[in-house]
């Protein structure tokens, strides 16, 4: 999967797996929250920079994404042993 690639959906996923309000993963990604809210209603396709913030960040929180394997995309959390730093 290109790191920039991440759907609304996904994101929408990554964010429940950890827990995290639209406002909290715009904060760690460091985007306004209106460009989270806008590309997870499908309504803005942010810039490829964009994306890579927000899935670095949800990555950095323990999100591991699943490349499209003929059953789409998705999203997983990182198994606490995969961790340096014990983050969740």
């Amino acid at each position: 999967m290109n790191y920039a690639t991440l759907t609304p959906a996904q994101c929408r996923a990554a964010r429940a797996l950890i827990g995290w309000s639209r406002d909290q993963a715009a904060n760690a990604a460091k985007v306004a929250e209106r460009t989270l809210v806008d590309f997870e209603n499908g309504t803005r396709s942010p810039r490829d920079s964009t994306l890579t913030a927000i899935r670095g960040a949800l990555e950095a929180a323990g999100v591991i994404f699943i490349d499209q394997n003929g059953n789409g995309p998705g999203v997983r959390l990182r198994d606490r042993s995969e961790n340096e730093g014990g983050i969740p």
